[in-house]
């Protein structure tokens, strides 16, 4: 008999993927351990100044998430341990663990500095990237989870030479213990998940590019250090070497990857374009004067979504020079600090040019210990030691039980790095339903004070944020205009408001003060206002007795030339805040049961995906096709990347849904209507003319997307002239005509990166090259062309093309502000271009030509309208945060994932379609959910049936009242209402009013703000 499994995970690597899974695990009914080997948890993401494609914050983005990790209470968190070994079997596994000593007492210390303000030893700072020092006794980072000192035992002089003891000493509180040991803990868990991240490439190693001999030759990690407004310069742009203010930055591409030389990566790091576009962009917002970027480059790799966008925004508006080159050598310009980039231009040109700095955009890899990690576990890595994984298990490693994701799987940015971990979590979630919440604590929520008949006691917190807010605001001032506004007893600022040690300082501050309202003056409530309003319930106040003032965004950055005027301003958004709060209510969320069922739109691999992953973690899930049979696109592929049977596991795949009892297929069925909200969708579906009403509690849209037909060279007028995916079943059907081609021709981006469609496609360079492989399998004497504008193979699926280029398939780079055109000559299929490098006019004359076509979504979405979900630009289903939500959408209980979200190959899509899943599952697993209090009411005596309420509002929340006194008056279902305003506004007879936002409140700013001015 099987022993019971544990209902815990054990999550290794405290990163921005290593957080997610945890979350995902814990919120789905499993008791987690969160390891991570350093003081604090945050890993890389924690030390970028902004993340593209939005330019936001990077600490701003985290800190939420990180306070979220640490208040969690099924989340423990062991910093300064690693794993030394595991034992047993999926469901059952015994971990060593050893958690080294802090020297710290983490119950005693109260993170007040003095120990390190007295500490006489200063070492290099890590976390800087060395460009600054700290001292032996250290906090890693301002906003720290968690937020406690740590003795550097290496460096500190005690433990050296038995002398000095000044942090025991100056301690206020005795928390220093010079006799801390290390534990060794066994811990059991059911399954483990592997998130232990990358290390930035040393190019000091081999000397890349004189690094090291240069203070002004640095890494990509250590010019976001140097960007950083917590940063060693405090985010002003200078040059290491002299303090001064560059006026030439230049960005080297590659380095440490798509290099085969000793000691570099033959794979492509896939983020160091985009970052480098970033920087580029960052570096001219922080320069007082003009500045002159160049990035020099390979090929573009700007492949994920909104990506491509970003690049043309770089070039074009905030005009990045792009250089394509081959750089020889890089020289010192005497005593200066000025290097000289010499290197041969795309015309073949040697050019000398001057830089003030150089930046090396340094590629990712995995460390030493992830390596020995892996062997201790028995898990097979691949030969550049990434773990081993399939395209249709993409989280799954060698050792059943153990998942892995972020860039330990492959090199993959933050929102790829955060899906891996909602479908990393998903993964340990199926083999441990049965042991859902057995190990789980239930959070005990303080009583909320009744403060009815009080008046308003105000509570006002004016952020810092390091010196994204304070180096243009005058945050004192600040916060003596606020303690003299009406009803604020309390006033003070904080250097980080977000961090986990000032939420708690706040906490204690609403008790002693006795505050019943407050209000934070810090960044966006968009990503914050959660975090602040957890903080008022743990001190037993309602949470929507809180209002923020966004002096960041508004202030601070608009004005950051204008410090007078930010100052001022700030002081008046902080005052029409306190107006508004002094008048705010507390407000009622309802609860309602969540409904068991989950509801998957799309039975491609994606939908198929999300409903077996449903399924296993023991949910019935209906499976909607509007085709007559399962498998979408993937009917159209041959072979992943990897080169595995897409048919052969496509068809295990429909079997395995067809043959799950929980899991109802829906064929030819078409959606016609949506009601409900998150917990309680109504969804009535079509098939065969009749119509059937289905009730579910999370819907997942799995809906898929297209190849584009093209309308231009000859497609569709001369037979030899075929799609990529026409191509790929031609593969499949074993078509003889393919084997006696003697030549084919490739050309990329057609119908991508033009004007209509500003997009990648994002598999279609891989897709190409796959294919060109496989003509050459058929028939190695074949020749083979491949026109392309940048070649996008990006990760580890560089190998395939360097292996495409030893095969003898030609790549040409076009010229595409120059005519590419494709005719018939007599017999012949014609294709003239011009060539990038050479410049010259080339012909070639294929016996098959095959266009890679853009992936397209649908021209016309209902799916969007009846859901409420937004579109982007491109017409592909939107997000709810680009880093955080990968997957969510901004309606809750509706999902994303595969092609209606975005291009993608297979393995990315399995992999968003599992987290999709998972993230449905954080939300079926509390079966209860509360709604928003900030609803719209109306006062039916007001009202006068107009029915412009029921007519504009885009939720269907107002409708008319059937039965009663007020029959023929409109009312609103608080469920299905967002308190988007939008009736409040168009309301004739001023019968609606919107809570937490009420006419009175808003007229209370706008007149606090007369009176200002």
């Amino acid at each position: 008999m099987s022993k019971e499994k544990i209902g815990a995970v054990m999550v290794v690597g405290g990163g921005v993927a290593g957080m997610q899974a945890a979350l995902d695990a814990a919120n789905s009914g499993y008791y987690v351990y969160l390891i991570e080997r350093s003081t604090s948890i945050g890993g890389i993401m924690s030390q970028l100044d902004k993340t593209f494609p939005t330019n936001d914050c990077s600490m701003c983005i985290i800190s939420p998430k990180l306070v979220e990790v640490g208040r969690h209470i099924n989340i423990e968190l062991l910093t300064l341990s690693e794993v030394k070994d595991i034992s047993g079997e999926e469901g059952n596994f015994e971990v060593q663990v050893t958690q080294y000593p802090r020297y710290v007492d983490m119950n005693k210390c109260i993170a007040c500095g003095l120990c390190a303000q007295k500490c006489p030893k200063k070492t290099a700072s890590e976390y800087d990237e060395k460009l600054i020092k700290r001292k032996a006794i250290y906090l890693k980072y301002p906003q720290a989870v968690p937020l406690k000192y740590a003795i550097d035992s290496e460096q500190c002089i005690f433990f050296k030479n038995g002398r000095c003891k000044a942090c025991e000493k100056f301690c206020p509180t005795g928390a220093v213990n010079f006799d801390d040991q290390k534990k060794d803990l066994i811990l059991k868990v059911g399954s483990v998940i592997l998130a232990t991240g990358v290390r930035a490439y040393d190019p000091g190693t081999h000397d890349i590019y004189g690094y090291g001999k240069s203070p002004n030759i640095v890494t990509s990690l250590e010019f976001e250090r140097i960007l950083s407004a917590s940063g060693p310069f405090g985010g002003h742009l200078v040059r290491p070497s002299d303090k001064k203010e560059p006026k030439k930055i230049a960005w080297l591409q590659c380095i440490g990857s798509r290099d085969t030389h000793i000691g570099a990566r033959g794979y492509c790091s896939s983020v160091c374009c985009t970052y480098a576009i970033k920087e580029a962009m960052l570096a001219k917002e922080h320069s007082k004067e003009p500045l002159d970027t160049a990035i020099f480059y390979m090929d573009i790799r700007t492949h994920g979504k909104d990506f491509e966008r970003y690049y043309n925004r770089g070039k074009n508006e905030s005009g990045i020079r792009f250089i394509k080159s081959k750089i020889s050598n890089i020289f010192p310009v005497g005593n200066t600090g000025i290097q000289t980039i010499r290197y041969i231009d795309e015309n073949g040109r040697k050019v000398d040019e001057e830089f003030d700095m150089v930046v090396l955009s340094v590629g990712l890899g995995i460390s030493n210990e992830a390596i020995e990690l892996s062997k201790k576990l028995g898990i097979e890595l691949d030969h550049y030691n990434f773990v081993s994984t399939t395209s249709f298990d993409p989280v799954k490693t060698s050792v059943p039980g153990i998942a892995v994701c972020g860039a330990f799987e492959s090199p993959i940015d933050i929102p790829t790095s955060v899906v891996e971990s909602s479908a990393a979590a998903g993964m340990a979630g199926i083999s441990l339903s049965e042991s859902r919440w057995s190990l789980t604590k239930k959070e005990e929520i303080p009583e909320k004070i009744d403060i009815r008949g009080e008046p308003p006691r105000i509570g006002v917190f004016i952020c810092r944020c390091g010196i994204n807010i304070a180096g243009v605001v005058d945050v004192p001032a600040v916060v003596d205009f606020a303690s003299t506004l009406p009803y604020v007893v309390h006033a003070e600022e904080n250097m980080f408001s977000c961090s986990q040690d000032t939420q708690d300082k706040m906490t204690k501050t609403i008790k002693e003060k006795r505050l019943n309202r407050m209000v934070v003056s810090a960044c966006t409530p968009k990503t914050h206002e959660p975090l602040f309003q957890k903080t008022l319930i743990n001190a037993g106040i309602n949470k929507y007795l809180f209002d923020m003032a966004n002096i960041r965004n508004h202030c601070s950055w608009v004005h950051s030339a204008e410090p007078e005027a930010a100052t001022e301003k700030a002081k008046e958004l902080t005052m029409m805040a306190v107006a508004k709060v002094a008048l705010h209510e507390p407000l009622v969320e309802p609860e309602l049961e969540v409904n068991q069922s989950a509801l998957v739109i799309g039975g491609g691999i994606s939908g198929m995906t999300a409903a077996k992953t449903l399924s296993g973690q023991g949910y019935h899930t209906y499976l909607i096709e509007k085709n007559e049979m399962l498998g979408g696109q993937a009917r159209h592929i041959h072979e992943t990347w990897r080169g595995e049977d897409v048919q052969q596991n496509l068809n295990r795949m429909i079997e395995e849904i067809q043959s799950d009892d929980k899991i109802d297929v829906y064929l030819k069925s078409e959606i016609t209507k949506v009601d409900g909200f998150v917990g309680n969708f109504k969804t009535s579906i079509q098939k065969d003319g009749k119509e059937e009403v289905i009730e579910h509690g999370v819907t997942i849209i799995a809906s898929g997307a297209e190849e584009l037909k093209p309308d231009k060279h000859l497609y569709g007028h001369d037979p030899r002239v075929l799609t990529g995916l026409e191509l790929d079943l031609k593969f499949i059907k074993n078509d003889d005509s393919i084997k006696n081609i003697k030549s084919a021709l490739f050309i990329q981006c057609v119908g991508s990166r033009i004007e209509e469609r500003p997009y990648c496609s994002k598999t279609c360079c891989t897709h190409s090259i796959k294919n060109a492989l496989q003509l050459k399998e058929l028939n190695p004497e074949m020749d083979i062309f491949i026109l392309y504008r940048d070649m996008r193979s990006y990760g580890l699926r560089e190998d395939l093309y360097r292996k495409a280029r030893g095969k003898g398939i030609l790549f040409f780079r076009y010229d595409v502000s120059k005519e590419l055109s494709v005719d018939n000559d007599r017999e012949d299929l014609r294709i003239r271009f011009i060539d990038s490098t050479i410049k010259r006019k080339i012909e070639i004359r294929p016996d098959l030509l095959v266009l890679a076509s853009a992936i397209i979504p649908p021209e016309k979405n209902p799916l969007a309208q009846m859901y409420k979900v937004t579109l982007n630009d491109d017409g592909f289903f939107m997000e709810a945060h680009v880093k955080l939500r990968p997957v969510d959408c901004a309606t809750d209980g509706v999902f994303i994932c595969g092609l209606a979200h975005a291009p993608k190959p297979i393995d990315e899509s399995i992999a968003q379609a599992q987290a999709a899943a998972t993230r449905a599952v954080t939300l079926l697993a509390q079966k209860t959910t509360t709604m928003s209090g900030t609803v719209a009411h109306i006062n039916p005596l007001n009202c006068s049936s107009c029915g412009v309420c029921v007519d504009i509002c885009p939720f269907s929340a107002p409708a008319f009242i059937e039965k009663g006194p007020f029959a023929g008056k409109a009312q609103i279902n608080s469920v299905l209402c967002k308190g988007c305003g939008l009736c409040t506004a168009s309301c004739r007879s001023g019968a609606i009013h919107l809570k937490g936002f009420d006419n009175n409140q808003i007229f209370s700013q706008i007149f606090a703000l007369e009176k200002a001015v």
